[in-house]
C-alpha cells in the first residue's frame, strides 16, 4: 500500500550618522513609510478569507495572473483570493495554465484556469478548496446545476507552488535557499527576497542593479550611470558582480553587468551563505543574488517591446515562448535584445546585445534545462570616479549630466554561457540533481583609472590606463534532498558537492605614458585618445570544490524548525610566469564552516527566526616585504549572527531583522612588519521591510535600515572604532503603485530613495553627503486590435538632484541626472 503523506497547503489562507543630528531626508521618508504601512497594516489585518466567506456565487473580482506552470498559476490565483487550496502533485504536474484575466468569482476563476484539464476546484464544509479529477458518471450522483458530489478525498502531497507571485505580482512567495532548494519565505529562517520578471519588466531595468536596490534599503548603490561595471553592497559590504548565480551556479552570469530580460526571477539572500551556495569565487559576504532563467509556459507568447532613453537611446526586445508535445512537455523560450545610443550623461554612449536560449522538458519524475546565451555590452564615455588629494575638501557636485572622463573613453564586455541541469524524482521523497555550466568573458578598457583633485577649484589631474581580460569559467554540481520520518520529527535534508574553476589572463598598462593631464571637473577638456597597446600582465587558475551537508528537523506540527549543517570548502589558485608559463606560486587551502538556524511559526501568519551562518572568502598570502613572506593563510571566515520576525497578513508582509556580521581583514603590523588577518569590519544593524499589495488597487514595497559598519581591528590605531567607508548609516526606500479606479488600466507610480551620509576617508574626516531621489511614472495597459498593449513612462531623479556616490576602486562619482525611460509593450 503506498505510504501516505502528510497534506500541506498549496496556498496560506489569506492574512490580510555620525552627526548628532540625523538625516532629515531619511528621517522624513522613515515617517512617511511608517504612516503609510501602518495604515495598510490595520486595513489588510483583516484576513481576506472573511471576505471570501461571505462571497456568493455571483461576487466577482478583478483578477490578473500571469499563463505558466499551472501549479503556479492556482497558487497566485489562490494568495491573491485569500482562499486555501490542496492538491496532489500528481494532477498538476507538466500542465500549464493560460492564466486569467478580469472579473470572476472564485470558483470561476478556478474553473478557467484548470479547462481543459478535466480537473475541477471544490470548496469543502471548512471554506478550502479542493482540487480532484473531474466525476464522470458512474462516479456519483449530480447536484441540481449539474456538478458532480465528490465521493471522499484525501489531499496528499504538496504542490511545488512556493515561488508563485505574491500578492501584487511584484515579489514570489519564496525562492531558491541554496542547497535546501525552493522554500516559502515563511518558511526561511534568513532574509530574503524574489523579484519577479513583472517587477523587472515595470522598471524597466537594465541591469541588476536596477532591480535589487530600487525598494530593498539592505542593498546601497551609488546610483552611477554608464560606469564600466555594475556596484552594489548589501548589508554594508560589498557584493561582486563575480559572485552572482544563475540558476544556483556560480560563474556563469556576465562578469561586470547583467541585462536582465533572461530572467524570471531575481532572488537576494541577505547575509554571508557558505553553507547555502559553497565559497563564491569573489569572496562577497554580505548577500548572494541568484537569476533564475525565464522558461516557457503552456499557451504561445510571442511579445515584443521597444525602448527609449534619454537622451537619444532605442532599442528593442523580442520575448518568444513556445511548447511542444501531446502534453506540452518540451518548451523553448527565446528572448532578443537590442539598445543603442547616447545616455543622459553627456558624451555617453551605451549599446547592449543580448540573445539567450531556454529550452526545457518536463516528464513525470524527470526535468531537463538547457540555457545558452551571448550578451555584449559597451560603453563610450564611461563614468569613472575621482579621488581628493591629501588636505583637499569634498567639493561641490558639477551638473550631473558632467562627464568626468575623457568622452573617447569605453568600456567593452562580451560573456556567453551555456548551462545544463537535470533533475529526478528518484522516490516521492527523493531527488536527485545535476548541473553544468561553462561561460567565457572578455573584457576591454581604455580611459581614466584614477583621478585626483587637487584644489577647492575643481582641478584635477588624470592617469590614463589601459586594461584588459580574457576568462573562461566550468561550473558544476550535484546533489540529493530528500524526506524521512524519524518518530515525530521530520527531516528534509539535502547534500550536495559543487566544484568551480577559471583560467584568466590579464593584460593592460597602468599608466600610458604621456597620456595624463589636468583638467576641471566643472568643465573637463580632454586631449586625444589614447592607441590602445595590451601586453600579458597576469595568469591564473583558481578551482574551488566543497562539499555540503545540511538537516532541517521538524517538530510539532512543522511549527518548530532547525536547520544543521556544515560545508567543507578547497580552494586553489596557481599564478603562472606570463612570458614562460612556468608555475610562479601556488596558493592550496581548506575551511570548513557549519551553520545553524531556528524557525518558529508562532501562528499561520508569523514567524520568528535566528541563525548562525558563516561566509568565506579567498585568504591570502604574506607579501615578500613582510617579515612572514610567502605565510599561507586560510579561507577567512565571516560570521553573521541574525534575528528576525515575518508577519504576513495574505496580502501584505512585514520583515524585522537585527544582525552582526564580523568579517576580518589584512594588513601588515607597521611595528613587527607581520602580515595576519588582524583586522576586522564589524557591521550591526537593523532591517524593516515591507511589501504586497495592502489595498485594493495599491501596491507598497520598501523600508528602513540602520546599519552601523565599525573598523573594529586596523593597524592604524587612529581608525580603530571608525566609520568603514562608502556606507551610509541609514537608508529608506518606498516604491508605490496605485491602479486609477476612474480610468481602468492607468497606474500611476513613484518612488523614493534617501540615504544618510557616507564618509570617504577611513579617519572620518572626508563625508559626502546624504541625499533623497524621487522617480515619477505611470503604465498604461489596454487592447489594441484585440491584443494586450502596455505603455510605460518613468522619469528617475525628476528633480535632477546632483550628488556624489562612492564607487568602486575611487572615493567619489556623481549619480545619475534626470533621466526618461519610455517602453511599450505588445503580444502577438
Amino acid at each position: 500500500m503506498a505510504k501516505r503523506r502528510k497534506n500541506h497547503r498549496v496556498a496560506r489562507p489569506a492574512r490580510r550618522t555620525a552627526h548628532p543630528t540625523p538625516n532629515r531626508p531619511v528621517i522624513g521618508l522613515t515617517a512617511v513609510l511608517l504612516g503609510l504601512t501602518v495604515g495598510a497594516a490595520v486595513v489588510g489585518a483583516a484576513p481576506a478569507s472573511a471576505q471570501v466567506a461571505g462571497e456568493t456565487a455571483g461576487t466577482t473580482r478583478t483578477f490578473t495572473v500571469p499563463a505558466g506552470p499551472l501549479d503556479r498559476t492556482l497558487g497566485a490565483f489562490a494568495n491573491v483570493a485569500g482562499v486555501e487550496l490542496t492538491a496532489d502533485p500528481a494532477l498538476l504536474q507538466g500542465r500549464s495554465s493560460q492564466g486569467l484575466s478580469g472579473r470572476h468569482s472564485v470558483s470561476g476563476g478556478f474553473a478557467q484556469l484548470l479547462r481543459g484539464h478535466g480537473l475541477q476546484a471544490v470548496r469543502d464544509a471548512n471554506g478550502r478548496y479542493v482540487v480532484s479529477r473531474k466525476a464522470g458518471p458512474a462516479q456519483g450522483p449530480a447536484t441540481a446545476d449539474g456538478a458532480a458530489v465528490l465521493p471522499a478525498l484525501t489531499v496528499t502531497g504538496q504542490a511545488a507552488t512556493v515561488t508563485a507571485p505574491y500578492a501584487g505580482g511584484q515579489v514570489a512567495s519564496g525562492g531558491r535557499v541554496g542547497l535546501l532548494g525552493d522554500k516559502d519565505f515563511m518558511e526561511t529562517p534568513f532574509s530574503t527576497v524574489s523579484y519577479t520578471d513583472k517587477f523587472i519588466e515595470d522598471q524597466q531595468a537594465k541591469d541588476i542593479t536596477e532591480v535589487i536596490a530600487k525598494t530593498d534599503p539592505a542593498v546601497f548603490s551609488n546610483g552611477v550611470s554608464g560606469a564600466w561595471s555594475e556596484n552594489y553592497s548589501i548589508r554594508g559590504f560589498s557584493s561582486g558582480t563575480t559572485d552572482v548565480t544563475i540558476g544556483g551556479l556560480v560563474g556563469m552570469a556576465p562578469y561586470y553587468r547583467t541585462s536582465p530580460e533572461m530572467f524570471e526571477r531575481i532572488e537576494v539572500l541577505k547575509g554571508p551563505s557558505a553553507l547555502l551556495n559553497g565559497m563564491p569565487p569573489g569572496g562577497s559576504v554580505g548577500g548572494a543574488v541568484n537569476l533564475v532563467p525565464k522558461r516557457a509556459g503552456n499557451e504561445p507568447l510571442t511579445r515584443l517591446t521597444t525602448t527609449y532613453m534619454s537622451d537619444s537611446q532605442f532599442g528593442g526586445h523580442v520575448d518568444l515562448g513556445r511548447r511542444f508535445g501531446a502534453d506540452k512537455e518540451f518548451g523553448v523560450r527565446f528572448n532578443g535584445v537590442y539598445r543603442d545610443g547616447g545616455g543622459a550623461v553627456d558624451h555617453q554612449d551605451k549599446k547592449t546585445k543580448l540573445g539567450s536560449l531556454g529550452l526545457d522538458w518536463r516528464g513525470e519524475r524527470v526535468r531537463l534545462s538547457a540555457d545558452l546565451y551571448h550578451s555584449e555590452d559597451r560603453v563610450d564615455g564611461v563614468t569613472r570616479g575621482i579621488g581628493l588629494a591629501p588636505g583637499v575638501a569634498v567639493p561641490s557636485p558639477p551638473e550631473p549630466e558632467t562627464l568626468l572622463n575623457p568622452s573617447w573613453s569605453y568600456v567593452h564586455n562580451k560573456d556567453e554561457a551555456a548551462i545544463a541541469r537535470g533533475e529526478f524524482d528518484v522516490t516521492d521523497d527523493l531527488t536527485a540533481y545535476a548541473a553544468a555550466g561553462i561561460s567565457r568573458s572578455q573584457y576591454a578598457y581604455n580611459g581614466a583609472i584614477s583621478a585626483q583633485v587637487l584644489n577647492a577649484a575643481g582641478d584635477f589631474r588624470t592617469t590614463i590606463g589601459q586594461l584588459g581580460f580574457t576568462v573562461q569559467k566550468i561550473s558544476g554540481e550535484v546533489g540529493l534532498r530528500g524526506r524521512f520520518q524519524t518518530g515525530a520529527v521530520t527531516h528534509q535534508w539535502a547534500l550536495n558537492a559543487t566544484r568551480y574553476s577559471d583560467n584568466q589572463r590579464e593584460y593592460g598598462r597602468r599608466s600610458v605614458a604621456g597620456a595624463d593631464w589636468t583638467t576641471n571637473i566643472y568643465n573637463p577638456v580632454w586631449g586625444p585618445a589614447a592607441a590602445m597597446v595590451l601586453p600579458p600582465t597576469l595568469h591564473t587558475e583558481t578551482r574551488l570544490v566543497s562539499y555540503g551537508l545540511a538537516d532541517t528537523l521538524s517538530f510539532a506540527d512543522d511549527r518548530v524548525q532547525v536547520t544543521l549543517g556544515v560545508r567543507r570548502q578547497s580552494v586553489r589558485t596557481d599564478n603562472f610566469n606570463v612570458t614562460t608559463g612556468a608555475l610562479a606560486s601556488r596558493y592550496d587551502a581548506n575551511a570548513t564552516s557549519p551553520a545553524a538556524a531556528l524557525l518558529l511559526k508562532a501562528t499561520d501568519h508569523v514567524s520568528v527566526y535566528a541563525n548562525y551562518i558563516e561566509g568565506l572568502s579567498k585568504g591570502q598570502t604574506a607579501p615578500m616585504t613582510a617579515a612572514n613572506a610567502g605565510e599561507l593563510f586560510a579561507p577567512y571566515k565571516t560570521k553573521q549572527k541574525e534575528v528576525g520576525v515575518k508577519v504576513d497578513f495574505g496580502d501584505f508582509t512585514h520583515t524585522l531583522s537585527l544582525f552582526e556580521i564580523e568579517r576580518p581583514g589584512s594588513y601588515t603590523d607597521p611595528v613587527t612588519n607581520i602580515f595576519s588577518f588582524g583586522g576586522e569590519q564589524r557591521n550591526r544593524g537593523v532591517e524593516w521591510g515591507f511589501f504586497g499589495s495592502p489595498l485594493e488597487g495599491v501596491r507598497l514595497m520598501g523600508g528602513v535600515a540602520y546599519v552601523d559598519p565599525k573598523v573594529t581591528k586596523t593597524a592604524v590605531a587612529a581608525n580603530q572604532g571608525k566609520t568603514a567607508t562608502g556606507v551610509p548609516k541609514l537608508q529608506g526606500k518606498l516604491g508605490v503603485e496605485w491602479d486609477v479606479p476612474m480610468l481602468p488600466g492607468l497606474t500611476l507610480t513613484g518612488n523614493m530613495t534617501a540615504l544618510s551620509k557616507q564618509y570617504i576617508s577611513a579617519d572620518n574626516a572626508l563625508s559626502v553627503a546624504g541625499h533623497t531621489v524621487f522617480d515619477v511614472g505611470a503604465r498604461y495597459a489596454v487592447e489594441a486590435a484585440g491584443r494586450p498593449l502596455t505603455l510605460r513612462g518613468t522619469v528617475n531623479n525628476v528633480t535632477n538632484r546632483a550628488y556624489w556616490g562612492m564607487p568602486l576602486l575611487s572615493s567619489l562619482a556623481l549619480g545619475a541626472p534626470r533621466t526618461v525611460m519610455l517602453s511599450a509593450t505588445a503580444d502577438f
